[in-house]
């Protein structure tokens, strides 16, 4: 039980924040603990879930990746237009999963290949992928996204429990083998605590950062399919300034930015602290702009947390 304690005690410490900060939610909005509230926080968690998972894979490696929101975007639009055009369902899933590679490709290669920082090269290609998603509806929202599609993604399947949230589930446990059971994982791990020694093991880093960035993209498309089944219509303005809850929800799961370090299951439960406080905050009445303060304020306590864990660590 130590081990177990000992192995998880970041994401223990998280869980007890979520704890205490839903139990303050509560006593000020006792319906904040209604079944329908505490549902509803767990179901909005699977889009930010998700895009946090992709994020911890790139983060793994002290990378970052800032074209989340506008992937989302290109996803979600894209996907709604073949679905109004007719296509089946499950291609347009294929379609959405392969849109997200190939732009995962494009950040991989300007990392790797052209070797720019990955904070300089993905804010770039932020921009770059919003204006292609304005371009491909032409600034206007698509309409009619088919109720079977989204019956598929985000329909109850078991009483109130979504397919969304089942995906959810099985993409989270897959990411978690990934990286813990897999050589992909260890290359990871290894490039983002030693890039220069992995490379003179003879890894091939920067084939391996392509990689990385290919997959996390596969992995926020999910996430951006999930999002484009949860209304009748999308648009290109979908994901500005995602980025940042989706960092924060990594970070504050266990992931360092200084890269090396990283937990899925923190990720999934930063996702849901992150949505609990919005939830929170809203049931309140606290203006959106307020929001945005704390989001920011809980990503720089959980950054500083987590340097001050590696100077103990280093010191000890």
């Amino acid at each position: 039980m130590k081990n177990v304690i000992k192995k998880f005690s970041r994401e223990l410490e998280v869980v007890a924040a979520l704890a205490v900060i839903m139990v303050v939610f509560g006593v000020i909005q006792p319906i904040y603990f209604s079944p329908s509230n505490l549902l509803d926080i767990l179901d909005q968690s699977v889009i930010n879930g998700l895009l946090a998972i992709g994020m911890t894979l790139v983060i793994i490696t002290a990378g970052i990746d800032l074209t989340v929101g506008s992937t989302l975007a290109i996803v979600i639009v894209s996907v709604g237009n073949f679905l109004v055009m007719g296509l089946n369902p499950f291609a347009a899933v294929l379609a959405g999963a392969a849109i997200g590679f190939g732009l995962g490709l494009v950040n991989g290669i300007l990392v790797a290949k052209m070797k720019l920082q990955p904070f300089v090269a993905t804010l770039g290609m932020m921009s770059v992928y919003r204006g292609v998603a304005y371009l491909i509806t032409g600034g206007w929202p698509v309409l009619n996204i088919p109720q079977n599609f989204r019956d598929i993604m985000d329909g109850d399947v078991i009483g109130t429990l979504s397919s969304s949230m089942i995906l959810f589930l099985v993409v989270t446990v897959a990411a978690y083998i990934l990286l813990k059971h897999t050589k992909f994982g260890t290359y990871l791990y290894s490039i983002g605590s030693n890039e220069e020694a992995t490379r003179l093991s003879g890894v091939n880093v920067r084939l391996w950062k392509i990689i990385i960035y290919v997959v996390a993209g596969a992995f926020m498309a999910v996430g951006a399919v999930l999002y484009s089944a949860r209304g009748g219509l999308v648009q290109p303005a979908e994901g500005v300034g995602m980025e940042l809850n989706v960092i924060a929800a990594a970070v504050i799961g266990g992931t360092s930015l200084s890269g090396g370090r990283a937990s899925i299951p923190g990720a999934l439960v930063g996702a849901i602290l992150m949505e609990t406080l919005k939830k929170g905050l809203t049931m309140m009445s606290i203006a959106a702009e307020w929001q945005f303060v704390v989001t920011g304020i809980v990503l720089l306590l959980a950054v500083v947390i987590d340097n001050l864990r590696r100077i103990r660590e280093n010191a000890a």
